[in-house]
């Protein structure tokens, strides 16, 4: 990864805080899935993409993918930075490939991957039906 040398104090301190697991989106999901009666697991290391909910009995895993970061296209939560374009759109990019390696190599091992976007959780229905997804998903499985 490049790094730049003139680079703001306080825009590193920002980024720093910047979590990748037991994030806000996440735990509203957790909350959903636990007061469904669904039980789960956190982030297993050892399957490819660290999956944020899992589902191990039933091979579900659920990304939760914050829209800016994972590139949302049509979410307003997902607007390229004016400053240093070329970085962010490098860096979306990457993430955005190493989400379909991640979830190619699950499937390839038999999982099933779920992906719920930030802007989703915001809505009552909307985790409604993940919830009600994750039921039909495991019913079949």
């Amino acid at each position: 990864m490049e790094t730049t040398p003139n680079i703001d104090p306080e825009r590193s301190r920002v980024m720093r805080a910047v979590k990748s697991a037991n994030t806000t989106p996440e735990k509203i999901i957790r909350r959903a899935l636990w007061a469904a009666g669904l039980r789960y697991r956190l982030h297993d290391k050892r399957l490819p993409g660290t999956p944020d909910v899992l589902f191990p009995s039933r091979k579900i895993a659920l990304f939760v993918h914050g829209c800016f970061w994972h590139g949302h296209d049509g979410c307003p939560r997902y607007r390229v930075p004016k400053t240093r374009r070329e970085y962010w759109e490098a860096k979306i990019a990457r993430n955005r490939q190493r989400d379909a390696n991640a979830r190619a190599a699950l499937e390839a091992m038999g999982w099933t991957v779920l992906v719920v976007w930030e802007c989703e959780t915001k809505n009552a229905d909307q985790r409604a039906a993940l919830v009600a997804t994750v039921q039909n998903t495991a019913r079949r499985r």
